[in-house]
């Protein structure tokens, strides 16, 4: 039997939320818009979704005002998806949970480090500049740094080369 994709009878605003971004794909997806990635293409290759689920989390992440797609010039025209007010907002709860993650599941060293941009001190788990004492350093005003660790069969797609490649402000284009 299928799992549904609502909480029904819950009355609760985390089952809500997960009703939105608990499936598997849409936060690696809002992370790599934190991280530039704004074409379907260059999320399709970085993250190896099937096409039919990307094309799906894309529309409910727009549909739930997460995202918002553009259409760029290009032969042919294509959409691009670029985080709103709101999905920035997700920062506060992905960025815990990668440091988490990275706390207790990572293999070797981090492979990305998050540094506060105006002054290149690396920011903690609750984005908190120790240097500056900013209490809560925004997605915008981050760096993305190659981390220490060296994966073992770096991926070649191109976003994944151009993040290993140097610091990159997050929600800045990577490619």
């Amino acid at each position: 039997m299928a799992l549904g994709k609502n909480y029904e009878g819950q009355n609760c605003s985390l089952a809500r939320a997960l009703e939105l971004v608990g499936e598997r794909w849409t936060l690696l997806i809002v992370r790599d818009a934190f991280y530039g990635v704004h074409r379907y293409g260059d999320l399709l290759a970085h993250l190896d979704i099937p096409r039919a689920v990307l094309a799906d989390r894309l529309a409910t992440l727009v549909e739930a005002g997460i995202l918002e797609r553009h259409r760029y010039q290009d032969s042919p025209p294509r959409d691009e998806y670029k985080l709103t007010a709101r999905g920035v907002e997700l920062w506060s709860v992905i960025f815990p949970l990668m440091s988490w993650g990275e706390r207790h599941f990572a293999t070797g060293k981090p492979l990305r480090t998050f540094r506060h941009a105006k002054c290149g001190t690396e920011i903690d788990p609750a984005s908190r500049c120790p240097t500056c004492g900013n209490t809560d350093v925004p997605p915008a005003d981050i760096e993305s740094h190659p981390g220490p660790g060296k994966p073992t069969h770096p991926r070649q797609d191109p976003v994944s080369v151009a993040l290993r490649a140097g610091p990159h402000r997050l929600l800045q284009p990577v490619l």
